[in-house]
């Protein structure tokens, strides 16, 4: 158990007071290179970068002046555009934390300095709202996002607190957060804000400043929530999560980004209050959501008209949301809930999510990015124009920019601070959580553990850790992912299986650590058949292909431009591996008959073929593609 005076010098986004185990930030966990090092590189060099291109030729960037000159009458962009200027802040504020550099610092601090002079005397902050010629502050909560922006602002703030500085941005966020808590106290406005998020970062603020007033506020907000105090619409109420109060969901509905911001605030509440029975709730409606209403992908988010979840097992492929943003959310949620309960397997969820939603986002270069992450692509889309505002949310290629430009922020911010969720540690010792490239230092209360860790993971399953230096009485625990029947560990030149015996909640635990020696973890990396719950009726009679970590998926590329939608799998024939990728066998179906599409027979003949399946992460990087990851077996 960790304790509050503990956490002032870790450097993340989360940092509870009461935690099964203490996360170990960017300062103690650097990213040597590897899979996740390289996007850790590119959110720095190319995403952030881009980022600030389209939010200055947007005009987003420039709402901040206009407030300030008092001509902001004609506005640019969506009402939630302020949150994208405070998410790229928060980005860089990470990569800054992570390694400081000097041109990126004077690019941050001239942001800062615009958003800083469009603040109101009294600690009110929009482009929106409040200003000549605009709409009345807090008067229109239900889709404003007024609190929602401000919340992005304290997450930027938080990362600027946890990298060691106490500047502008700090100071523009804690006067936004003390009007926040002056007008939205108990007994004064009564509400709250149509989408969730100010909820997660008055907490995580308030943690970072030791400031009990913006905790108490993220706390009546979350208890504020479901008893219709925003209007009903067309959606129904549990689009705005104000159906049912958080305590009684039995699952998350409704808007999925909304639901996990919530149920991310709700924990950071949960764990201040130690309200046990608020951390429950969202433990089981998570559990839920994970087993009735989450694509093999980790993705979440079914429905397009109102980019929710369906109802359970809900899950068609080629019409899956799954939101870039709501993967995002659904890691925050998961680690929330690895950090209260000391349970590695919520592991599982995030290296899911990270290498099949958040990874596939970004194209290789970090100029152009997915909104939305189906699992089957009927229809090769056009190519993307870079100048292009993307004005569809739907998989295209991916685009550069977008109206509603959410997830690109969002993916820079989130690989900015990947290295915070790498390893966790407690009294005892220390947990790899997420195998990368990657320096690892804890101090523990017998002396300071360093630990080397080096991967070509997950494209190779060994996993070499040295250790470097560390106390004889520390422990080294390796969270083994559920996949990984067949893995193997090598200590002190003796290799032996892992079995089932020998782990503890999907953790294997290694005791009397040496100074200098190599343990080495073979992870089983061979291609694997996935086989869907009979209840998922969109994908029954279908297997996707997974090896390691990664989904694969069919394209229609790799198979001289045939239609993968006629792709047929044959399930007991050996998938092979080699240099080149996966294969499996199968046969391309005979074009049925133009005509009525139901018949009293089907015609299953085809031309046999060998199937390449790719890393769902990289499909349309090669252009225009059909695609799909569960295919049916003969």
């Amino acid at each position: 158990m960790t304790t509050p005076e503990s956490r002032d010098d870790v450097v993340a986004p989360v940092v509870p007071a009461r935690s099964a185990v203490r996360p170990l930030g960017l300062d103690a966990v650097r990213l040597a290179g590897g899979f996740w090092g390289e996007w850790e590189s590119l959110a720095r060099d190319a995403i952030i970068p881009h980022a600030e291109y389209w939010e200055e030729r947007t005009g987003w960037l420039a709402n901040f002046d206009a407030v300030a000159a008092g001509t902001i009458a004609t506005r640019a962009g969506r009402e939630f555009s302020d949150s994208e200027i405070y998410k790229l802040l928060e980005a860089m504020a990470w990569q800054l934390g992570r390694k400081p550099d000097a041109g990126l610092e004077s690019r941050f601090a001239a942001i800062v300095a615009r958003v800083s002079a469009a603040q109101q005397p009294d600690g009110y902050l929009s482009t929106m709202f409040g200003n000549p010629g605009q709409a009345p502050r807090w008067s229109q909560l239900d889709w404003g996002h007024e609190l929602y922006c401000l919340g992005h602002l304290f997450q930027a703030a938080v990362a600027r607190v946890r990298s060691g500085y106490r500047d502008e941005l700090v100071t523009v966020a804690t006067r936004a957060a003390d009007h926040v808590c002056d007008v939205f106290a108990p007994g004064a406005n009564p509400g709250i804000c149509g989408h969730p998020e100010v909820e997660v970062g008055l907490a995580e603020l308030g943690r970072a400043l030791g400031e009990r007033r913006y905790l108490d506020q993220a706390r009546e907000f979350i208890e504020r929530r479901g008893h219709h105090v925003l209007p009903d619409i067309e959606f129904g109420r549990e689009y705005f999560q104000d159906d049912i109060p958080v305590r009684d969901a039995p699952v998350l509905r409704g808007h999925a980004v909304r639901a996990l911001y919530l149920s991310s605030g709700a924990l950071d509440v949960a764990d201040e209050f130690a309200d046990e029975e608020l951390a429950d709730a969202v433990r089981r409606a998570y559990d839920r959501t994970l087993e009735r209403r989450t694509y093999v992908t980790g993705g979440m988010g079914s429905h397009h008209q109102d980019e929710a979840f369906g109802e359970d097992f809900e899950l068609p492929a080629d019409r899956a949301y799954c939101e870039t943003c709501a993967g995002i959310g659904s890691v925050m949620t998961a680690w929330r809930l690895l950090l209260g309960t000391g349970d590695l397997r919520y592991g599982d969820i995030i290296e899911r999510t990270m290498y099949n939603v958040v990874a596939v986002s970004p194209r290789a270069d970090g100029r152009a990015f997915f909104y939305t992450n189906p699992l089957q692509q009927r229809v090769a889309s056009q190519s993307v124009d870079a100048d292009d505002i993307s004005r569809r949310a739907r998989a295209q290629l991916r685009a550069p920019w977008f109206e509603v430009s959410c997830c690109p922020t969002n993916v820079a911010r989130t690989l900015s601070q990947f290295a915070a969720y790498v390893a966790v540690a407690d009294q005892r010792g220390v947990s790899i959580v997420q195998y990368a490239d990657a320096d690892i230092r804890a101090l523990l209360p017998r002396g300071a553990v360093l630990l080397r860790v080096r991967t070509d993971y997950p494209h190779n399953g060994r996993v070499s850790i040295t250790v470097v230096e560390s106390p004889t009485e520390a422990e080294l625990r390796l969270r083994l992912p559920s996949w990984a029947t067949g893995a193997t560990v090598q200590r002190r030149g003796e290799r032996s299986p892992v079995s089932a015996e020998a782990l503890r909640d999907g953790v294997l635990e290694l005791s009397a650590l040496a100074v200098g020696e190599e343990i080495v973890l073979e992870l089983p990396l061979a291609p694997r058949l996935t086989h869907p719950d009979p209840r998922i009726d969109a994908v029954r009679g279908s297997v996707a292909v997974e090896l390691g970590p990664l989904v694969l998926c069919a394209e229609s590329v790799d198979v001289d431009g045939a239609d993968v939608a006629d792709l047929v799998i044959d399930a007991t024939a050996p998938l092979t591996s080699d240099a080149s990728g996966v294969r499996a066998r199968g046969w391309l179906r005979r074009a049925a008959p133009e005509g009525w599409p139901y018949r009293d027979d089907v015609d299953a003949s085809g031309e046999a073929v060998e199937i390449p399946l790719v890393p769902y992460y990289s499909w349309a990087q090669r252009g225009p593609s059909t695609m799909r990851i569960w295919i049916p077996t003969s």
